[in-house]
């Protein structure tokens, strides 16, 4: 049997993935065929590689090539306050909800490089409740974690996030959270006093606490439905009772395996409470 051109790419990318898994242990072989495709063809043209045979040797001999592939191939769009009707439905609707708790967990996955982690801690802080809350924020790359920690970002964007932080019901000047240095804005570290960065693998790692709130947004796109059923089996492991999810505009806990064990709180937002 002759194998064509597009079959011999598919079996190329297989054995690209799986030797990625069997030597590095980071696994995208449940990632959407076609985002890890394309993400793998554009990482061939900035190596100036023919072949993904010959991106695989690279990746399998040099680590520093690994690295700009997870760069590469994860999505980190994140921004301040991005999405504002989120962030005001998560003050109107989960806040309340909140403050029943004498103490707090919440966990960011896919955190990117943070902004919307601090932009949740401003938030909280707000409210009355940053105090008494514990944030998890992390992410399978430890390269963005970095920069989330630093909490710096560039000063450029700030006008931006505080049209975002307008929007999204803010009640303070929102330039009272960082200081302006240069080219950049450095955020207040009382906002990261209560946050743990930490690295954990949704495709691979298990739960690690009980959360009374789990943000993960536009991440689950990015995966097949495979990989999509057992993140949502990890979520709602990991949510306490009436706990909530947040998911993405362009996510739903719908035809899942766990639909009817939540219900919505805000459609409009995907936030879902867990009640079975």
């Amino acid at each position: 049997m002759v194998i064509t051109q597009p079959d011999l790419e598919a079996v190329e990318i297989q054995l690209l993935l799986d030797g990625l898994f069997r030597h590095y242990g980071v696994d995208f072989r449940d990632y959407s065929y076609p985002s890890i495709r394309r993400r793998i063809r554009n990482m061939m043209i900035d190596e100036k590689l023919s072949t993904i045979s010959a991106l695989q040797e690279r990746l399998l001999h040099d680590p520093s090539c690994m690295e700009r592939f997870l760069l590469a191939v994860s999505v980190h769009v994140s921004s301040m306050f991005r999405d504002p009707p989120f962030f005001a439905n998560f003050r109107a609707a989960v806040v309340p909800l909140l403050r029943t708790y004498p103490y707090v967990r919440i966990w960011h996955a896919g955190c990117s490089t943070g902004e919307e982690v601090y932009s949740l801690a401003i938030l909280l802080s707000e409210e009355g409740l940053l105090e008494r809350s514990k944030l998890y924020a992390t992410d399978h790359n430890e390269s963005v974690l970095r920069k989330a920690r630093q909490g710096i970002y560039p000063l450029s964007a700030m006008k931006l996030y505080t049209d975002n932080y307008i929007k999204s019901g803010g009640k303070r000047s929102f330039s009272e959270y960082y200081t302006a240095k240069y080219e950049h804005a450095i955020f207040a570290p009382a906002l990261s006093s209560n946050v743990v960065f930490a690295q954990h693998n949704l495709v691979g790692d298990r739960s690690f606490n009980e959360f009374n709130v789990i943000m993960c947004r536009n991440v689950l796109i990015y995966f097949n439905k495979t990989l999509q059923a057992r993140v949502h089996k990890l979520f709602y492991e990991s949510l306490c009772q009436l706990g909530v999810l947040a998911l993405g505009d362009r996510e739903s806990i719908k035809f899942s395996p766990y639909e009817d064990c939540f219900k919505e709180l805000v459609g409009e937002s995907k936030f879902y409470q867990r009640v079975k």
